[in-house]
């Protein structure tokens, strides 16, 4: 009986000091990703940019040596152009990266994720991507005033759907 007793107390006392010691590793030692003075953007999108060639229309007598499944009015390359995009900060450039886009036959989405640390101020935040063949401007650029607080992060997305990037 006394044994026994014993026994249920010895393993109480491992338990308290496991508890204890995970619970000290939890909360210690403390982590900081940044300084106080300092805020975070996020860049993280993932965008197919257009094909790199335009569809074909397909003549009637194309369609027709198809087999019956497989008819389409069109013929398109599976290929994209590669999406590139700018981050500016007050001016400066962050970032500027041609990203290609993913799989075997380069058919899927570009994925960029960066995380860029800014002083905790107000700060006029540019974004712009270009997801079409050939030289010149940009497709799409948006400008925002950002007024960060410390510890602060802000992600920054792309949507086709909502017009462009989308600041969150």
């Amino acid at each position: 009986m006394l044994r026994a007793a014993m026994q249920w107390v010895g393993q109480v006392i491992v338990y308290v000091i496991l508890c204890a010691g995970v619970g000290a590793l939890a909360s210690w030692p403390h982590y900081q990703q940044i300084e106080p003075n300092q805020a975070q953007i996020k860049l993280s999108l993932a965008h197919s940019g257009q094909r790199s060639k335009k569809c074909r229309r397909l003549t009637p007598q194309e369609i027709a040596k198809m087999p019956a499944n497989e008819r389409r009015p069109n013929t398109c390359a599976r290929q994209r152009v590669a999406v590139r995009i700018q981050l500016l900060v007050d001016g400066n450039q962050l970032y500027d990266a041609v990203v290609e886009p993913a799989g075997l036959s380069r058919d899927g989405p570009a994925r960029i994720y960066e995380k860029f640390v800014v002083s905790a101020c107000n700060h006029s935040v540019t974004v712009r991507l270009k997801d079409t063949p050939g030289l010149g401007d940009f497709d799409y650029e948006t400008t925002k005033q950002v007024a960060f607080a410390p510890y602060q992060s802000l992600a920054i997305d792309f949507s086709t759907d909502k017009g462009g990037f989308v600041f969150f």
